[in-house]
């Protein structure tokens, strides 16, 4: 049976991986989603190291901030991450259409 990823180093790989795209400096990301310009660099650095972990209010921020669904934070396969970017995506008529050809609706 395949181990699974500790959910912190998964949210904090794709923490990174999510800013990186962005294109966002750590101080950037934490000023854009609301936190005090003093500390906003030094909070995102202890995040993506694990030295601190977020509430869930301030990753609902940080998602928001980078445009990423919450879940896109926790996905531990790189497929399901991928497709959750994916399917966020799409308009709502093609969400329903793959739903429903998926068999979920």
């Amino acid at each position: 049976m395949a181990r699974r990823n500790d959910i912190r180093l998964v949210f904090q790989h794709r923490l990174k991986d999510a800013r990186a795209q962005k294109q966002l400096s750590q101080k950037q990301l934490g000023i854009q989603a609301g936190l005090d310009s003093s500390v906003a660099s030094t909070r995102i650095n202890r995040y993506e190291l694990g030295v601190h972990e977020p509430d869930l209010a301030t990753i609902q921020r940080l998602a928001e901030t980078l445009a990423v669904p919450t879940a896109y934070l926790f996905a531990e396969d790189e497929r399901l991450a991928r497709m959750i970017l994916a399917f966020n995506k799409l308009p709502i008529a093609e969400k329903d259409a793959l739903l429903k050809a998926a068999g979920d609706e």
